[in-house]
């Protein structure tokens, strides 16, 4: 059986090309959900009202030793956010992919901008980080669904301090009650803002934060008196670390969150969860994350040893400090995903000693070990004087399989 994956565009038929007008009259089988298939005359199709990918190979399936075609229509365009990308392969059928119009290409045009310049994010189904998306970038366009919808995003923007931002947001686009709102994002947080929709973000004071694989500068972090990771030591371990965009990811012992935030902006569809149980530590936290704007970051006040048991399981672990309790935290950790990489950072030999008595036990891991000694120069009249900081253990634990 042939089988087309139709992106029908924003959603009125006229916007379909003529490929794929041809495609759905020839084909006897017709799959979609409500939305997409009023337009159609159905009188002489086998119509199925789903757009569930396990549903639909199910009915591929059924009809794939015959000479039947059936098309299978998706919202916009079949390569962007689509479910197309879970339709590749359908056993025993021939699949062919029909472009269509997305929802971003289309808004653009209403609003007669340009769209090659915008960032693009989805929170349809998605967590993507929409907040540190708008503070860095000038143009963001968004895809709203669910419960993200225009008024909880725009509320989401306001706690992030980008309650001034412009927003225009286009609803129902294509259908005969579209409508397109504007206005701040503090204006349109107060308003209910109901149906399909799409999201041009607009911020004038767009901050162009440096790439942050080299470590950010500490001079960019509140601090308090927490303890604070320094920008030579963070770069250092976390390149040991490795975070991919995707991760989900520990910090244990946060203090102010240098490294939490750092992880976030290298995870930026990943998660980060910064455990921290000092209560001025936790409020510099905060007042970091709402800075940086970094809405992948969850702050988790408590003691690590105990908080750690009911979260997601972790791609990638860094710890600065365990209040004593690193073994219970390690066996945590590893219980959870046996593979995962954990990152150590210590300044006393105790805690080198602590770590290194743990992994002698545990021979699965392969434990590398560096001692850092950064010194920095201070200027004493025309002279500058190298004046060293305490050295730092870096250990860094993997799988023997990955090592």
């Amino acid at each position: 059986m042939h089988v087309y994956i139709i992106g029908i565009g924003p959603g009125h038929p006229d916007l379909l090309t003529i490929e794929a007008k041809k495609a759905i009259a020839e084909s006897r089988i017709l799959v979609g959900d409500k939305r997409m298939l009023q337009f159609w005359d159905t009188a002489e199709k086998e119509i199925h009202e789903t757009y569930k990918p396990s549903e639909i190979r199910r009915i591929a399936a059924s009809h794939a030793a015959g000479a039947d075609t059936m098309s299978v229509l998706v919202s916009g365009d079949v390569g962007f956010f689509s479910l197309a990308e879970l339709l590749r392969d359908i056993p025993g059928c021939i699949v062919t992919r029909i472009p269509g119009i997305s929802s971003l290409v289309y808004f653009a045009a209403k609003l007669q901008i340009s769209w090659q310049d915008a960032y693009i994010i989805s929170r349809h189904g998605r967590r993507a980080p929409l907040p540190w998306a708008v503070q860095c970038h000038s143009k963001v366009f968004c895809l709203t669904g669910g419960k993200d919808s225009v008024s909880s995003l725009c509320q989401e923007l306001c706690r992030y301090g980008l309650s001034h931002v412009y927003v225009q947001a286009g609803i129902d686009l294509s259908y005969p009650q579209e409508r397109i709102v504007s206005g701040t994002a503090a204006q349109l947080a107060q308003q209910e803002l109901q149906g399909l929709a799409v999201m041009m973000i607009q911020n004038d004071r767009a901050v162009r934060r440096p790439m942050p694989y080299a470590g950010l500068d500490d001079s960019l972090f509140l601090r308090g008196r927490a303890p604070m990771t320094k920008q030579e030591i963070r770069c250092i371990a976390l390149s040991k670390l490795q975070p991919q965009p995707g991760d989900i990811v520990y910090d244990v012992g946060a203090g102010t969150g240098s490294c939490s935030i750092e992880l976030a902006l290298q995870v930026p569809w990943g998660h980060v969860y910064a455990m921290e149980m000092n209560q001025e530590a936790l409020q510099v936290l905060q007042q970091n994350k709402e800075r940086f704007a970094v809405s992948q970051l969850t702050i988790v006040p408590g003691d690590a040893a105990v908080t750690i048991q009911n979260l997601p399981v972790p791609q990638r672990v860094f710890i600065g400090g365990t209040k004593g309790r690193l073994g219970v935290i390690l066996d945590t950790i590893y219980k959870k995903n046996p593979c995962c990489p954990v990152v150590m950072t210590a300044i006393t030999v105790e805690t080198l000693a602590v770590v290194t008595a743990y992994y002698a036990q545990h021979a699965a891991y392969t434990l590398d070990i560096i001692q850092v000694s950064i010194a920095k120069s201070k200027t004493a009249g025309p002279y500058h004087m190298m004046i060293g900081q305490n050295p730092i253990y870096i250990l860094s634990a993997y799988l023997k399989e990955q090592a």
